[in-house]
């Protein structure tokens, strides 16, 4: 929900801060005063559509922030905000329910390496909770302590900037996250009632028939998966027939070179010892010549063995004078026999080294051919292997190609068969909640002044001999295009007067009639309808006396689901508000402001007389007062009922469960 509003230098506002309550809000002033204004900052705010000509003059930019609320987003068929309950204090308060964007949050989260398609899904949801959930992980957008934080900037040069807690974002990604959070009546650009791709979610919530969807979803995106692999095997043979030459030459080119996982480092050992074999035996000479003396020493040239040996024989004598010095006599006479081993190991290594052209050149063209295998099918021996490997499995695929297209036929038609199942279950029971929804929205319609509106809920079906087999309405079985939402194309339509025939909501013109075709459809939706925060703009236009009472009874009883912000020029409306705001223009220093002040008590009785009846008196501060005091008995009044019906669901409910746990032992 909405819990406050910032706008600054936004038209003929200066610098406004709002904050809401999570019920009813209403605006009411004069016309002219700018109420209508602020209905266009938050439509800004949602990035919708906006002009230079919204810069307060005299400034380079406009800003609008608003900071929401993700704790109570609804969950599917859910209750939203609880009725109202009293604390000690008397204070009202309101109780949101579990199931919150939290659960949805984490659930993406831990499923960070699924399929894209299985995203794009999620984003379609008729859960609201999962589809703003993955809009976000998408996006890489994290609520913080349980807010988002939406702002736009318009500056004077008619640019705008668009952030999302801080972060920039872009115009069509503010839109999408702001679609999920507020709906504007009396504004069809950011009304999801007035989108067709939303009808089928409103009717599925409606009709509780979301599990179901979701099983069939999850069965078209396993369908789908099938159907791109069948599609890629059975691509021109041409071209499978060029491949499998292409696989076979290069699984023939790594298995000819007979590759070893660590060959090459033993090949470049043995050509470094290869290439420097006359150095290396200089090398063991003047070892082997220090150790144990060499043929071209002169005679008063001694070895280290040489010297050893008298330093031994000159600490035999020692030890035998202090038997001490056994031990450093012992050590001694393991040096030599140590070192004599050395000399014997140079000269043994020394009488191998021999030159070897031939050898060193199989070495280099090995080491050339190792080199153009890792330019063409690796970095290492290993993945030039692991390439060889991936080739002969899809060599397999291709010279195999019948067996695998004959089961993933196979697989087609038991998904196109179960799919058809489901499809036709959701679609029957879809056209029975279609019923049922239309004579409830004609219901409301009546109560709101337009007695001979009629509703309907179109449900076609695009027939397509690649779909799902369904038997629609007794016909016989055809088949039909089939997404994750089913075989149905569903749009509301309504025909607004007599004689006229049904059109479809995006025909509707906009204004106040459109407003009450819209809280009607709230009315029936409000469990179905997701959007936590709902607007309306011009919803009294035509309306007075008694329908004036419904609309404010019908507004009101939103609040157990949503949070609703209206802006009226009608007492009966304003006289149910839970929080009261009152909108009026002022001239300061030659300059022209709106002004916005939150009612207190007394205030409001003035106020809602004033609207009663332009001039203040007493007798109309005294009907202010008694439309108060109504409408504060009947919200108390409904507030019992709903708590009685509540209570007498969950009775039965727990009947139910422990009469099936009985009836299980």
């Amino acid at each position: 929900m909405l819990l406050e509003l910032n706008i600054k230098d936004f038209a003929i506002i200066d610098n406004l801060h709002l904050t809401f309550h999570r019920l009813f809000n209403v605006f009411t002033g004069e016309t002219g005063a700018g109420k209508s204004i602020i209905i266009d900052a938050v439509s800004a705010l949602l990035g919708g559509k906006i002009g230079a000509e919204y810069v307060r003059a005299g400034c380079e930019r406009a800003s609008v922030e608003g900071v929401f609320s993700l704790e109570t987003l609804l969950p599917p068929g859910g209750n939203g905000f609880q009725p109202l309950a009293r604390t000690a204090e008397g204070e009202e308060e309101a109780a949101a329910v579990g199931n919150t964007l939290y659960e949805a949050l984490e659930q993406v989260e831990n499923q960070e390496g699924r399929r894209l398609e299985r995203l794009q899904a999620d984003l379609s949801s008729a859960d609201a909770r999962v589809a703003l959930a993955s809009l976000l992980q998408e996006y890489g957008l994290q609520p913080e302590d349980g807010t988002l934080i939406l702002s736009r900037d318009i500056f004077r040069s008619g640019r705008t900037v668009s952030r999302i807690n801080g972060r920039a974002v872009s115009q069509h990604v503010l839109q999408q996250v702001a679609s999920w959070l507020i709906d504007i009546h009396g504004q069809s650009e950011h009304l999801s009632l007035l989108r067709p791709e939303q009808h089928v979610n409103f009717l599925d919530r409606y009709a509780e028939l979301l599990p179901l969807r979701e099983q069939l979803a999850a069965r078209v995106s396993e369908w789908r998966t099938v159907r791109k692999n069948l599609q890629q095997l059975m691509q021109a043979e041409r071209d499978e027939s060029r491949r499998a030459e292409f696989l076979r030459f290069e699984i023939e080119e790594i298995e000819k070179a007979e590759l070893q996982p660590g060959e090459i480092e033993e090949l470049e050992r043995e050509r470094k010892v290869l290439s420097n074999a006359e150095r290396m035996r200089e090398l063991c000479a003047l070892v082997y010549g220090a150790i144990k003396g060499s043929e071209l020493a002169s005679d008063l040239t001694q070895s280290a063995l040489d010297l050893l040996r008298s330093a031994a024989r000159a600490l035999n004598e020692l030890a035998r004078l202090d038997k001490s010095l056994a031990e450093q006599e012992a050590n001694l006479d393991e040096a030599i026999y140590r070192l004599e081993d050395v000399a014997a190991a140079i000269s043994s290594y020394e009488t191998d080294i021999e030159d070897d052209p031939a050898r060193l050149a199989e070495i280099e063209e090995r080491l050339d051919l190792i080199a153009r295998l890792k330019r063409k099918y690796g970095a290492t021996i290993e993945e030039i292997l692991r390439r060889a490997e991936e080739d002969r499995q899809e060599l397999d695929r291709i010279v195999n190609r019948e067996e695998h297209i004959h089961r993933l036929e196979q697989q087609d038609q038991q998904l196109r068969r179960e799919i058809g199942r489901i499809a036709q279950e959701l679609s029957e029971r879809r056209r029975a909640a279609a019923a049922r929804l239309a004579s409830a929205m004609e219901e409301q319609l009546d109560d709101l002044n337009m007695k001979r509106a009629r509703f309907a809920v179109e449900i076609l079906q695009e027939p397509d001999p690649e779909g799902v087999p369904a038997t629609i309405n007794g016909q016989p079985q055809m088949f039909y295009a089939c997404d994750a939402t089913g075989i149905d194309r569903i749009q509301f339509l309504i025909a607004p007067n007599p004689g006229e025939p049904f059109k479809p909501l995006t025909k509707i013109a906009s204004g106040g009639e459109t407003s009450r075709l819209m809280l009607a459809l709230k009315t029936i939706l409000a469990r179905a309808d997701a959007t936590p925060t709902l607007i309306f703009d011009e919803i009294d236009s035509g309306i007075s006396g008694r329908s004036g009472q419904v609309v404010a009874e019908k507004l009101w009883m939103l609040t157990r689901n949503h949070q609703v912000i209206c802006v009226t020029h009608l007492p009966q409306i304003a006289a149910f508000a839970d929080l009261h705001f009152n909108v009026n223009k002022q001239v300061l220093g030659e300059r022209t402001i709106t002004i916005v002040n939150e009612l207190r008590p007394e205030q409001r009785v003035r106020e809602i007389a004033h609207i009663m009846g332009g001039n203040v008196s007493e007798f109309s501060l005294k009907s202010a007062e008694e439309l108060l005091a109504r409408s504060q008995l009947w919200k108390e009044n409904w507030l019992r009922q709903v708590e009685s019906q509540t209570a007498s669901q969950t009775t039965e409910q727990t009947a139910s469960r422990d009469a099936s746990q009985a009836q299980a032992r």
